[in-house]
């Protein structure tokens, strides 16, 4: 007997502070403006995508003493901007990236619990983690916790703000038998948590929403994402774009599960993904070549080695060789707020390693860069980028795919109207959306405390 076709799970991410987006196109709009969050969450729902992502930005990345203007320059808050796209869509899952590092459980549970109602059971929590000092001079922690120290830190805070979401569930409306009238749970909203890193107690005063908590999202590729990943949450985002690489990464988490007695099926692994489409795969890989110079200029790619080079490096030319010296591994970094400077972890063996392929492909400043950085994950005709993202989903190398466009917020059009369809003949994506939770879109469990409570959540 054949094995069942896997149902491919996709979604959008909204650019947001990075230099995917191609500016000089006419077709490029605002990452401010209301209308570009409207039209990419309208476009994506009308798609049935599961969810809409946005990523945060803290703090404007500065290269050099100055702003980092190659790419987005600020964000609008995450939880307004999902609030306000709730209003105007009825299907679509909307989730956004809040960090453990710097917020407090307490209000975050408060805001993605008030989502959650006002989405009618669509909100998602993309739990992130911050080393970087620099973005965390605008808040009293500062960037102090060392890599340990910041999982510890986001294991329990998120267990924390499940037990704010949980302190709701236990029956918060009690009958009196006697006077047949309905009374408040006294004891509905109380919490208490002591650990090293929380010391609060108290009543949470939103009740339990439509999902029970919201679907959480994790992005990491260390061993401490990983795990947290395999014990918490209920989607990682992944950053291995070959099917080898992918297949690596989906049997390795997912055989983690176990451990925390967590079947293979609750825990989704969707990489992030681009694309750039064509009337034929020759014309998408010639359109695919104009992107990457268009995202990376002659500019653009001096700045990027200097992330790598911890140098000044404006005098050289970007069609011109890498340079002779060595990495500055001086404590001090040119870049602040870039969580790619971190990328880096031994400068010199990068380094070594660039010299050689530039040197072997005869490959400039520029042209190094933009095969180092390479975004284009999928580049063809509709009916080949449809074949290739069914091959990565059936052969286990990933559930599905968050997709970024390269133009914003039009970008994600030409994808619904072409390849969507294609998924949808082959009858591995839904044609409508069989749910209304986001959990329903994802094929996860209510969470609850047992069975009543998942039960009362889901009547």
């Amino acid at each position: 007997m054949s094995k069942p076709l896997k149902q491919i799970h996709l979604a959008a991410h909204f650019p947001g502070v990075n230099n995917t987006t191609v500016w000089s196109d006419p077709e490029a709009g605002s990452h401010i403006e209301f209308s570009s969050f409207a039209h990419f969450a309208r476009t994506a729902e009308r798609a049935k995508f599961d969810f809409l992502f946005l990523a945060e930005g803290l703090r404007l990345r500065e290269q050099g003493g100055k702003i980092y203007d190659l790419d987005v320059v600020g964000r609008p808050d995450t939880f307004t901007v999902l609030a306000a796209l709730a209003a105007v869509t009825e299907r679509i899952g909307l989730t956004g990236t809040i960090n453990s590092t710097f917020n407090e459980p307490y209000e975050v549970a408060r805001q993605f619990a008030s989502l959650d109602h006002l989405s009618d059971g669509r909100a998602a929590w993309n739990v992130v983690t911050s080393w970087d000092a620099f973005t965390g001079e605008n808040f009293r922690r500062g960037g102090f916790l060392k890599q340990e120290d910041r999982y510890s830190r986001a294991q329990q805070f998120l267990q924390t703000t499940q037990e704010l979401f949980d302190s709701w569930d236990g029956g918060e409306i009690l009958a009196d038998q006697e006077s047949g009238q309905f009374l408040r749970d006294p004891e509905a909203g109380r919490f208490e948590h002591h650990d090293q890193h929380f010391d609060i107690a108290g009543r949470f005063n939103v009740p339990r929403s439509p999902q029970g908590r919201p679907v959480i999202f994790q992005a990491g590729d260390s061993e401490e994402g990983r795990e947290f990943a395999a014990s918490t949450a209920d989607a990682i985002f992944s950053r291995h774009s070959t099917l080898d690489a992918g297949r690596a990464f989906y049997t390795d988490v997912k055989g983690r599960l176990p451990r925390y007695g967590r079947g293979r099926d609750e825990l989704l692994i969707l990489p992030a993904a681009t694309f750039v489409l064509g009337d034929t795969d020759a014309e998408a890989v010639e359109q695919a070549r104009e992107v990457r110079r268009a995202q990376v200029s002659g500019q653009t790619a001096i700045k990027f080695l200097e992330q790598l080079w911890n140098r000044d490096l404006s005098s050289y030319d970007p069609d011109g060789p890498l340079p002779e010296i060595d990495p500055d591994l001086g404590e001090h970094t040119i870049a602040r707020g870039r969580a790619s400077v971190r990328m880096f972890r031994d400068p010199l063996a990068t380094a070594r390693e660039w010299r050689e392929k530039a040197a072997a492909k005869h490959l400039s400043i520029r042209d190094l860069v933009i095969e180092t950085t390479s975004r284009q994950t999928f580049v063809g005709s509709p009916a080949t980028v449809a074949e290739t993202i069914n091959e990565f989903v059936q052969t286990d190398a990933s559930d599905g795919f968050i997709l970024v466009p390269h133009i914003t917020p039009k970008g994600l059009d030409a994808f619904a109207d072409t390849v969507v369809p294609l998924l949808q003949e082959r009858g591995v994506f839904r044609s409508e959306y069989a749910g209304s939770t986001l959990r329903d879109h994802l094929g996860l469990a209510l969470p609850g405390r047992d069975g009543a409570a998942a039960e009362r959540v889901a009547s």
